[in-house]
């Protein structure tokens, strides 16, 4: 995806996450699309990212407090394989986490150890992870919103 404001990819994301969680991503003041996609990349106070299907999923999307929070820009961020987003250790949790999800829909709650692109280490905490499917059923990738994060010193870790 070259547009992180792209309508469509919007609709997308905050649709199934509507779908599957009963509440809605973006405040719902904001019924049109272009303005809402706007919002949740540029301003949204929470990070939110989105992979897509492959064999070793890349990101397809990632707002702006995402990309400040792992420290990659938009081009770096989605050609990024997504499980480096987490220290080879916990990428096993990782993907029983992401397995989770792929037979429940989704999964609320999470918290795990992830990396910068510079090494610093961080915990997420309080994050959901859901599936990204279309109206129809079909699936595209997997998407997380995390509201919180803590840094940690490499001696807590």
């Amino acid at each position: 995806m070259s547009d992180p404001r792209d309508p469509a990819f919007y609709a997308l994301l905050a649709g199934s996450y509507a779908r599957l969680l009963g509440r809605p991503l973006v405040p719902q003041a904001m019924p049109v699309a272009e303005e809402a996609a706007e919002w949740l990349y540029e301003s949204a106070p929470f990070a939110v990212l989105a992979h897509n299907t492959d064999p070793d999923p890349l990101f397809i999307y990632g707002n702006k407090a995402a990309q400040r929070r792992f420290g990659y820009s938009w081009d770096e961020i989605t050609q990024l394989p997504s499980r480096l987003s987490a220290e080879a250790p916990n990428r096993e949790e990782r993907q029983q986490f992401l397995a989770r999800v792929q037979r429940q829909g989704y999964e609320a709650g999470y918290k795990g150890v992830r990396i910068t692109q510079s090494g610093q280490r961080f915990m997420i905490e309080d994050a959901t992870l859901w599936q990204l499917l279309d109206a129809d059923g079909r699936l595209h990738g997997q998407a997380a919103v995390s509201y919180t994060h803590l840094t940690l010193p490499t001696s807590d870790l």
